[in-house]
C-alpha cells in the first residue's frame, strides 16, 4: 500500500501518516494540491491531507480542492496533537530568521514575538522544509519551527520546546481513499461529512437544511462556508455530523427542497499521540 502526504520527511503530515500507516510505502509530495492529484490519478492507494487546526482553523486549500476539483472520498480522520519547537544548529546563537509553514508561524506568533522580537519570520511550504533550510545553512543564525522528528532527521537541536501559543493544539487530517483502511491507532467515534449547495430561490435555505438534522436528532458538530467561486455572495457549506442512520433521510429531504448534497464520506476518527 502506498500513501501520499505533504512532505518532506519530518513534517507533521509525515508524523500523522507514519503513526497511521507504519508499514505502508510513504510518498512525500510537494504541495497539498499535488497530494490530492496523486490519489486522483491513481499513483497512490491513499492520500493524507490536513483539514483543520484547532488554533488557526480550516485549511481552505484542502477544502476547496476537494470540493471543486476532486471526487475523492474521506475514509478516515486522524487527530494529531501538535507540539511546536524552535530548532537550530547552535543553541548558543540567537536566531535572526525563523522559517516554518505559515500555520506553524501563526500558532507560535506570540511566543516568537516575546522571545525573539528581532528575528524575522519566513513562511515556507512545510515545517520539514524549514528544518532542511536551517540544516543547509549551518553558519547562519537560522531557526525552524517544527516537530522533534524534524530535529532528529535534519540533525538540529531544540532551542525551545512546546512553543505553541495555545497548549491544546491539534490538527485534523483526512485520509482519502475508496474504502476504510486499517489504521494503527485507537478509534474514538464515527462521523459523516456533507457538502451542501443551496438553491438561490429558497428563502431560509440554510435554516431548512439544518432543520432536517435537528428534528431527527442528528448531532451537527461543525459547519463552515466557502465561496462557490461563481459570483460574490455564493457559498457552499461543509457540515460534520455524528454518524446516524437518519442522515440518509435528511439528505433525501434536502434534495427534495432543491439543495444539492454531496456526501464526502462516512469515516472513523482516530487519535494520534504526541
Amino acid at each position: 500500500m502506498e500513501v501520499a502526504y505533504l512532505g518532506p520527511i519530518g513534517s507533521f503530515s509525515y508524523r500523522a501518516v507514519k503513526l497511521a500507516f507504519p508499514d505502508a510505502k510513504l510518498t512525500p509530495v510537494a504541495t497539498l494540491v499535488d497530494v490530492i492529484e496523486a490519489y486522483e490519478e491513481g499513483r497512490v492507494d491513499l492520500a493524507l491531507v490536513p483539514i483543520e487546526n484547532s488554533i488557526e482553523g480550516p485549511v481552505n486549500l484542502t477544502i476547496d480542492q476537494l470540493f471543486h476539483q476532486s471526487s475523492a472520498h474521506v475514509v478516515a480522520e486522524i487527530v494529531l496533537p501538535i507540539v511546536q519547537n524552535l530548532l537550530v544548529v547552535d543553541a548558543k546563537r540567537a536566531p535572526e530568521k525563523i522559517f516554518s509553514h505559515p500555520q506553524a508561524l501563526a500558532q507560535t506568533r506570540e511566543y516568537l514575538s516575546e522571545h525573539f522580537p528581532q528575528a524575522s519570520s519566513v513562511p515556507v511550504a512545510s515545517t520539514a522544509l524549514a528544518a532542511e533550510i536551517v540544516q543547509q545553512h549551518p553558519t547562519l543564525a537560522y531557526a525552524a519551527v517544527a516537530n522533534l522528528d524534524a530535529a532528529d532527521f535534519y540533525g538540529l537541536v531544540p532551542l525551545a520546546k512546546g512553543i505553541q501559543d495555545v497548549a491544546q493544539n491539534n490538527t485534523r487530517f483526512w485520509v482519502l481513499g475508496e474504502k476504510q483502511p486499517h489504521i494503527a491507532l485507537p478509534s474514538t467515534a464515527q462521523k459523516v461529512t456533507l457538502a451542501l449547495t443551496l438553491p438561490e430561490n429558497l428563502p431560509g435555505a440554510l435554516h431548512k437544511a439544518i432543520s432536517t438534522f435537528a428534528w431527527r436528532g442528528i448531532d451537527m458538530t461543525k459547519i463552515e462556508s466557502r465561496p462557490l467561486k461563481t459570483v460574490l455572495g455564493q457559498y457552499f457549506f461543509i457540515i460534520d455530523l455524528v454518524s446516524n442512520d437518519n442522515i440518509k433521510y435528511a439528505c433525501k429531504e434536502m434534495e427534495s427542497l432543491g439543495i444539492t448534497v454531496r456526501n464526502l464520506g462516512k469515516y472513523c476518527i482516530y487519535e494520534g499521540e504526541k
